[in-house]
């Protein structure tokens, strides 16, 4: 069976061709656009206009092939979250977080259907985060930290990418000034060569600095800070059965766990049902090993980014290095475990969390792990 890939390959980059392999992309006709902003018209015809410039830009042959791959997959679904954004506001059609859904739409699309998009984690992910970071070039020097978004962004995609797509998404449209859109764009590469993230991470002085610079709001990038952590705090995180617990049971060492399923279940609380009280108790349970700086494991599936960053404010706030676990199993296997657990999950209630799902970044934590199972039941780890 073929995978996106080596459709967009033998499709010869051809945007049309493409969807009629994967329908997906049809729900992008009849998106109306900003004529201000998007003369071409809706939002497939401004799809196309972009990947056309992909491969007029004059990098595209200095590409690797992959590159070329993940850069047109990129453009083709860049805009895959108007359709659920765009709504007409004060007599003007706009797409607002649009790029925040487009991140949420894609991941989905691709995690329940990978038999046909055969993307591999690691591309699934770097297609997803490029989509959710393409519009950065054109407004992170309005920021009052123009270098924060551009290093965030670094962390999940090679800065190099991003701004080939963000300069064929400038060029892919009819605009009243073009031209600042580009100089903006220009503009991004230059501090993104001079920040030294054009092909990878911002190489901080260890990862403390690191973890802070995300958490605070006023600290250089260059500082280095002296590591006062005292103990370690494991935050797991994850789909509803996606082996968060046996992960424990192999590699938790015995250290004490804060489940949110275990309190619901000693409460007779059911699932969805007083989640504050639930979370509530959990965090005063938390504190007890926080005060002792004793190392516990946070159990919960924590798919939310919000959620997860709370919780590692907490920890953190008591000189804790908090590492992140995360861990995903394919789509049909969490369905096939579904069918099988005691405590039966509403196929609805765990389709609307996919759809929901916001996968961690190397930036959240202390360290960040990820947890990957495939078909066979066959395991593999990444650590950063």
């Amino acid at each position: 069976m073929s995978d996106i890939l080596s459709e967009i390959r033998q499709c010869g980059f051809d945007l049309n061709r493409l969807k009629r392999r994967y329908p997906e992309l049809e729900i992008l006709e009849g998106v109306r656009q900003n004529p201000q902003y998007h003369g071409e018209g809706d939002v497939y015809s401004h799809t196309r206009m972009v990947c056309r410039e992909i491969l007029n830009l004059e990098q595209w042959s200095r590409l690797a092939e992959k590159e070329q791959e993940m850069l047109f997959l990129a453009g083709a679904f860049h805009d895959i979250g108007k359709p659920a954004c765009t709504r007409l506001k004060g007599g003007a059609w706009t797409s607002p977080k649009h790029t925040v859904a487009g991140e949420k739409v894609f991941r989905a699309m691709a995690y329940r259907q990978q038999e046909r998009f055969g993307l591999t984690w690691e591309d699934r992910e770097l297609a997803a985060k490029l989509i959710r970071y393409h519009g950065i070039p054109v407004w992170f020097w309005k920021k009052a930290r123009p270098e924060f978004d551009m290093i965030k962004a670094a962390e999940s995609v090679p800065i190099n990418l991003l701004y080939l797509l963000s300069q064929a998404d400038a060029r892919g449209r009819i605009c009243r000034e073009p031209e600042s859109l580009e100089e903006h764009i220009a503009l991004f590469l230059d501090y993104g060569q001079e920040l030294g993230i054009l092909k990878g991470p911002y190489p901080f002085a260890n990862n403390y600095t690191k973890y802070q610079y995300f958490h605070r709001d006023s600290l250089w990038h260059g500082s280095e800070l002296y590591d006062d952590t005292e103990f370690d705090v494991w935050l797991m995180s994850g789909l509803p059965l996606a082996g968060k617990d046996t992960w424990i049971r192999n590699h938790g060492e015995g250290r004490p766990v804060i489940s949110l399923d275990d309190i619901r279940q000693e409460y007779g609380i059911g699932p969805g049902e007083k989640s504050s009280e639930v979370a509530a108790a959990a965090a005063e349970r938390a504190k007890i090993f926080l005060r002792r700086k004793e190392p516990f494991i946070w159990n919960a599936t924590n798919i939310i980014q919000e959620t997860r960053q709370k919780l590692c404010g907490l920890f953190s706030a008591y000189g804790a290095r908090v590492h992140v676990v995360y861990l995903e199993v394919p789509y049909r296997e969490l369905l096939r475990r579904n069918e099988k657990r005691d405590r039966y999950i509403p196929v609805k209630v765990l389709e609307k969390m996919i759809d929901k799902l916001e996968v961690p970044a190397p930036w959240e934590g202390y360290t960040w792990k990820l947890i990957e199972e495939d078909c066979a039941g066959k395991k593999r780890n990444s650590l950063t």
